[in-house]
C-alpha cells in the first residue's frame, strides 16, 4: 500500500516562492506516475503538475508554466513542487497523488480519477 506524506507548505508573501515535498513509502516513485493538486477554499481540486516514471515527462496546469516545477529523488523516494513568484490565486491545499505503473508511464493527465494513491495535503497561503 503505497502512502504518501506531503510538506513544506507554509504562509508566504506574493512573489515569493516555496518548495513542497511528498515522500512516498510502501512503494517506489520509480515505477509511479506522480501528480500535485491543489484545492482552493470553495473551489473543486484541480491539477497542477505531474511527472511520468522516467521523470522526463511532465505536464503543468496552464496558470502554474513557468512559474512551478516538478521534480523526484529517486534515493529519497520523493516528489518536489518549486513554486516562484506566488500569488494570491496559488493559495491552497497542495495534494501528491500517485499511480503505480506496470511499465514505462509518461506524465498522466492531471485528473483526479487517474490517480488512486493521495496524500494528506499541504497549506498554501499566499498573502501580504
Amino acid at each position: 500500500q503505497l502512502r504518501l506524506v506531503e510538506s513544506g507548505g507554509a504562509l508566504v508573501q506574493p512573489g515569493g516562492s516555496l518548495r513542497l515535498s511528498c515522500v512516498a513509502s510502501g512503494g517506489t516513485i520509480l515505477t509511479t506516475a506522480l501528480g500535485w493538486f491543489r484545492q482552493a477554499p470553495g473551489k473543486e481540486r484541480e491539477g497542477v503538475s505531474s511527472i511520468g516514471t522516467s521523470g522526463g515527462s511532465t505536464n503543468y496546469a496552464d496558470s502554474v508554466k513557468g512559474r512551478f516545477t516538478i521534480s523526484r529523488d529517486i534515493a529519497e523516494n520523493t516528489v518536489y513542487l518549486q513554486m516562484n513568484d506566488l500569488n494570491t490565486e496559488d493559495s491552497g491545499v497542495y495534494y501528491c497523488a500517485a499511480e503505480p505503473a506496470a511499465g514505462p508511464q509518461g506524465a498522466l493527465p492531471m485528473e483526479e480519477i487517474k490517480y488512486s494513491y493521495w496524500g494528506q495535503g499541504t497549506r498554501v497561503t499566499v498573502s501580504s
